[in-house]
């Protein structure tokens, strides 16, 4: 029962709740039952000891401590409810002023939901990038699509290895003239100015033939592992064969093999439709973003320091969590970044702050502009979450309440509008410079 509920900090209620004579002592026979069996008094089985023999031999408080567990969570939660508080945290600072047959007297602390307020959300101005693709970007995803058809060739004729040749090479490297762990392969195919070996390498690489077998002489990088790093090695190596690259013809032909198309130019015009598609969605992302970090820069208000924990806390459960799926404990992971774990919560704490935040002004911009979700809106989103997992509507229903399903559509409605009252910034398109003018500028530069 809630006796009084008085504001006496910012964000923390003091309430003062008691439990009935007869509510305690319902909760006293219930502790009673819940012990008895492992009780055992002097003329008595064990089990079989009345409640009114075990207080008068330990004493009339025996079990008040369980029975004040008993009624602890109905008691507060009801005069939470009574008062009507929207709590961030568990009670504290809980104190029992009386605790015997006549019942029980406590007052506690809640830290409570703060009160903020946001101004300017409507209008808000963020980038936003340009969504045009151009010939370059067409001419990139079609070398990107011939890279991956394309087919490769030996080298059959006697010549030099160059840039872009797959070297299929035989190696072991010395140090000091001993081998180390780590610096020997056979048959591995290595492409000449890939950057996939130690700087030097691939250039003493290039110039030899196949069948050749020579020493390449080279220094580790001083980043490299402790054991060689800024050390002379040299590595035996052998050349087995020579390969390259053949890419197919862009033509009709191609278009046919790669896709549905049957001419290059409907290729070309599907990719850049593709292209627009995804670039349009990642700018109206990266835009949204932007909108969202300004919303988050309008709160004001004081927010108790136990939202920025609890929410620090979840999410590094989830990293903890998604680490598990790949097998990888976080102690390791922290071990192999050279982080503690409380460095670790540090630089995970900033966005924390920032996601706290920016719920608060969700909630409280929804509030303002009576923002709400239907059932009808509930169900397409279960409707929405079952074919994403494959699975019926009915199904989803029993694993998630219908309360929390309104509160992301809630939420989602609300960053549309403040998406849609933003206003875009959307930078210049430099303009080419005239034909002539571009040469006579080409010649001053090369003057």
């Amino acid at each position: 029962m809630l006796k009084s509920a008085n504001k006496t900090e910012t964000n923390i209620y003091t309430l003062e709740v008691a439990v009935s004579a007869e509510d305690f002592k319902a909760a006293i026979l219930k502790a009673y039952n819940k012990q008895k069996n492992k009780i055992q008094l002097p003329g008595f089985r064990k089990g079989k000891a009345p409640l009114a023999m075990i207080e008068k031999f330990y004493g009339k408080e025996v079990f008040y401590e369980d029975a004040l567990d008993i009624v602890y969570p109905e008691t507060v939660g009801a005069a939470i409810e009574e008062a009507g508080i929207n709590p961030v945290a568990p009670p504290h600072d809980v104190e029992v002023t009386k605790m015997d047959e006549t019942g029980v007297e406590m007052t506690l602390k809640i830290t409570v939901m703060p009160e903020i307020t946001i101004d300017g959300y409507k209008g808000i101005e963020a980038n936003k990038g340009d969504a045009s693709v151009t010939a370059d970007d067409v001419k990139k995803e079609l070398a990107s699509m011939q890279e991956r058809n394309s087919r490769t060739i030996t080298v059959e004729d006697a010549r030099k290895a160059k840039k872009n040749d797959i070297a299929v090479i035989d190696f072991e490297g010395f140090v000091d003239g001993v081998a180390f762990d780590g610096g020997k392969g056979e048959n591995f195919d290595l492409t000449l100015g890939s950057g996939q070996f130690i700087p030097g390498f691939e250039d003493q690489v290039i110039g030899k033939k196949a069948g050749e077998e020579f020493d390449v002489n080279v220094t580790f990088p001083t980043e490299y592992a402790p054991e060689l790093a800024g050390k002379d090695a040299t590595f035996k190596v052998k050349i087995h064969e020579l390969k390259v690259k053949e890419l197919p013809a862009l033509d009709d032909e191609f278009a046919k093999d790669v896709s549905e198309f049957d001419t290059l130019a409907e290729l070309k015009k599907s990719i850049k439709a593709d292209l627009v598609k995804t670039k349009t969605e990642q700018i109206d992302r990266e835009f949204e973003s932007a909108v969202l970090e300004k919303v988050v820069e309008l709160v004001e208000g004081e927010i108790p320091e136990v939202m920025y924990d609890n929410k620090l806390e979840d999410d590094v459960k989830e990293y903890e969590q998604r680490l598990a799926q790949q097998g990888i404990g976080l102690d390791m992971y922290l071990q192999y970044m050279g982080m503690d774990k409380d460095a670790f919560k540090e630089s995970m704490r900033a966005n924390a702050v920032k996601q706290v935040k920016l719920q608060l002004a969700i909630d409280k911009i929804a509030e303002l502009e009576k923002i709400e979700a239907t059932d009808d809106d509930a169900e397409a989103k279960i409707k929405e979450m079952a074919d994403m997992y494959q699975m019926e509507a009915e199904q989803i229903k029993k694993f998630i309440r219908i309360e929390d399903v309104k509160k992301d559509v809630v939420g989602q409605k609300t960053v549309d509008f403040l998406v849609s009252k933003a206003k875009a910034i959307v930078a210049e398109k430099p303009k080419k410079a005239p034909a002539k003018k571009a040469a006579k500028k080409t010649e001053e530069a090369a003057e």
